[in-house]
């Protein structure tokens, strides 16, 4: 891979684009080599993903717009549809993916961030639809899921008016989880950047999450995406059907048994691979 690099330590991977020279922009190769390594994870063996960007100023600063710029309605609509199904890919990816966002998260950067189960960012990170700027439209689902996460008020006034946002306002409206700040001591001097707090504390939670049963989690991230395409009473069935299917689960029968024991002393053991 010339732009991706991929990295496991134990049940955590991070997928980094690292196309740093143009901010990590996404052209077709960035795609092509992003939909290779999601086809590559061992699920038997990774339960969380951490998506991120290379270097300091940017998560992915959008598509490219230098390849963008001679495209005709056609291959505008390919490309599209070439972002669409890597970011449906990565949205539907049957384990957690969390984005961790530093710098620049415009257009296909707030997009590909938006295709991620969590968004954390450092203090430094900026949002944005600004595609009308351009004269085109959000093209990789940025304005289907801004609406769904954000709602369709204040995602109609992003990409409306191509504002870009600071961290403490993607707080605010919700687009992000948490913020993190650089880490200075008693005179002022940064001891760890935003990132390198931001990717510890990515790392810290990917970490949370594979420690709980991998076949629970699974469920979960599949109940509640296919839930919000549904009506109530539908997707209540979805969460049933899932529910059901843990208890054909060693895990399962583990988890419990551990949480009736009244041996308060006893180690539990981790939960086994899906």
């Amino acid at each position: 891979m010339e732009f991706i690099q991929y990295e496991q330590k134990g049940a955590v991977a991070t997928i980094t684009i690292a196309r740093e020279k143009a901010l990590n922009a996404l052209n077709s190769q960035v795609l092509d080599e992003l939909d290779a390594t999601l086809d590559q994870v061992d699920l038997g063996e990774v339960r969380c993903l951490i998506l991120t960007g290379a270097g300091e100023k940017s998560f992915v600063a959008g598509a490219d717009i230098g390849e963008m710029s001679t495209l005709t309605k056609e291959q505008g609509e390919a490309f599209g549809k070439k972002g669409n199904d890597v970011f449906r890919k990565l949205e539907t990816f049957p384990i957690p993916v969390i984005a961790a966002v530093n710098g620049f998260a415009l257009g296909g950067g707030c997009e590909i961030a938006m295709s991620c189960d969590i968004r954390l960012c450092s203090e430094t990170a900026v949002f944005g639809q600004p595609e009308v700027g351009l004269g085109i439209t959000p093209g990789f689902g940025g304005t289907q899921r801004l609406a769904r996460i954000v709602g369709v008020g204040m995602a109609k006034q992003m990409i409306y008016s191509a504002r870009n946002i600071k961290a403490p306002e993607a707080y605010r409206i919700g687009l992000v989880n948490e913020v993190y700040a650089a880490e200075t001591d008693a005179e002022g001097n940064v001891v760890k950047s935003a990132k390198e707090v931001l990717m510890a504390a990515a790392e810290k939670l990917a970490s949370t999450i594979a420690k709980n049963a991998p076949i629970a989690v699974r469920n979960c991230k599949k109940a509640i995406n296919d839930g919000l395409d549904a009506s109530m009473d539908d997707a209540i069935v979805i969460e049933e059907k899932l529910f059901g299917d843990c208890f054909e689960t060693e895990d399962q029968r583990y988890g419990m048994e551990f949480f009736l024991d009244k041996n308060k002393e006893k180690v539990k053991a981790p939960f086994k691979n899906a």
